[in-house]
């Protein structure tokens, strides 16, 4: 760059410093939080101990300012798919950004949506073609739409305690009342329990449902779909002339131990699949609607209707980068290859501990998508306290077993829904025997502790005054 080129490129940017500006401000993160965004995070964070202040992360760890690494056994909410910072993605972010291209110019044609549209179908065979959005929910809402235009029909079907977003039509099918108290009307959709193909039926006979939505591993306390229930329920919608959509905005890229987790069972084939999180390799927020190629005909049908659905920053040339990117690195580093070798092994050693620890119910999941359930304890003194944990607020223990993980042994996990006893496990599909040695000794730990009375029961009977105070 010449001088010249130099003053001019200084004199855009305006001085701006970011590096500056977070050195200066950097240590009112929290106080900015709770002045200006939800408030309730940073009093949570404060609540449970969770208020850190990471400085850098790489990979399947953060680091502190005095250096002390974390285990991420939860990356972003599955966001983190290659860990953060891969290498290959960073590049190739770099690279988008200093080719200067002529982005979102709205009426041209560029190459990389098409080219990461080729690459996704790849892994998606009996699909055909692609609406890239910019989030999981955004996905979901297009999938929605879709399938009730096609059919023209109004309902859609979903699963008890499905989770598919929060904007108001992935909302609509969400089946935690958690999230929906307050914010009716939705839209007019019906729950099924997960796997029961009689209530599914009996819905469709009413012949005006679109759709079923269901998630093959449900986010929310890692429920699989039973052995056969998709195959059967796709056969059932198709014959009543309605469409089953797959949401992967969790469960897909490579996070089961397949690309997508309905591939576990044969001859499934969804009708629209809807896929975000690690396909953005951690950087730009990026989300598809993949689906069969008389969906997308009858939806685009005509020109005067090339823009009936869109989005202002869908398939911007950063988040195609980032996804192309990261399938390339899911193929030359045999992503889904080592997330069925690390998530056997974890979920093994996890599940032999269930005969060793009383309070401890199941593992389950596929893949590095790990359930752990805590249940009531058979001796008399720790059923005691168990009781008095449920009386306050169900969830309690679990939560009791997610904070000293953290705190003590610096592995950072989550409960896996409200007022549930399950702890899930969705940590960077690049995880190897030694983050599953530190996690499992380190669960192993907290789980003696809690069954000889320690320091774990101090900080429950915390958080029973503070549930009882907040009722």
């Amino acid at each position: 760059m010449t001088t010249a080129e130099s003053a001019s490129e200084s004199s855009r940017t305006g001085g701006f410093d970011l590096g500056a500006l977070l050195a200066e401000r950097g240590a009112e993160r929290y106080e900015l939080h709770t002045r200006y965004l939800n408030h309730q995070l940073p009093r949570m964070l404060h609540t449970l101990g969770f208020d850190k202040v990471y400085e850098r992360a790489e990979g399947a760890h953060f680091w502190d300012a005095d250096g002390n690494d974390y285990l991420d056994m939860l990356a972003g909410f599955g966001v983190m798919g290659l860990g953060r910072h891969h290498p290959v993605v960073r590049k190739a972010l770099h690279d988008v950004l200093d080719a200067s291209l002529a982005d979102l110019t709205r009426f041209d044609c560029q190459p990389l949506p098409g080219l990461l549209a080729e690459k996704l179908l790849a892994h998606s065979p009996h699909l055909d073609r692609v609406f890239f959005g910019n989030s999981g929910t955004e996905a979901v809402e297009g999938a929605l739409k879709f399938a009730r235009y096609v059919t023209g029909r109004p309902r859609v079907l979903y699963c008890e305690h499905a989770f598919h977003g929060l904007t108001t039509g992935s909302l609509s099918v969400n089946g935690e009342s958690g999230f929906r108290d307050g914010f009716a009307p939705l839209l007019p959709d019906t729950a099924v329990p997960l796997g029961d193909l009689d209530a599914l039926e009996r819905e469709l006979r009413k012949g005006d449902v679109a759709a079923l939505i269901v998630e093959p591993i449900q986010g929310k306390g890692v429920h699989e779909a039973p052995p056969g229930y998709l195959r059967a329920a796709q056969e059932l919608l198709h014959r009543h002339k309605a469409l089953l959509i797959a949401d992967e905005v969790q469960t897909g890229l490579g996070r089961t131990g397949d690309f997508y987790a309905y591939q576990h069972e044969e001859g499934v084939e969804p009708d629209l699949v809807c896929v975000a999180k690690a396909l953005s390799g951690g950087y730009v927020p990026v989300g598809a609607t993949l689906g069969k190629d008389w969906i997308f005909r009858k939806v685009y049908s005509s020109m005067d209707r090339v823009l009936v659905h869109s989005a202002s920053f869908g398939a911007n040339a950063q988040a195609m980068a980032a996804g192309l990117a990261v399938l390339s690195v899911m193929e030359d580093e045999q992503i889904v290859a080592n997330v069925r070798a690390t998530g056997e092994l974890l979920r093994t050693r996890l599940a032999a501990l269930t005969g060793k620890y009383e309070l401890l119910a199941d593992v389950r999941g596929r893949g590095l998508m790990i359930g752990i359930e805590f249940g009531r304890p058979r001796s008399l003194k720790l059923r005691g306290r168990w009781a008095v944990l449920q009386a306050a607020r169900k969830g309690l223990f679990a939560q009791m077993v997610v904070v000293p993980l953290l705190q003590r042994h610096r592995i950072l996990t989550q409960v896996s829904g409200d007022h549930m006893e399950v702890i899930k496990l969705i940590p960077p599909l690049i995880i190897g025997e030694r983050e599953v040695d530190r996690f499992v000794g380190a669960f192993t730990a907290v789980m003696d502790d809690a069954h000889d009375g320690g320091l774990v029961w101090d900080f429950g009977r915390t958080l029973v005054k503070q549930a009882v105070a907040h009722r």
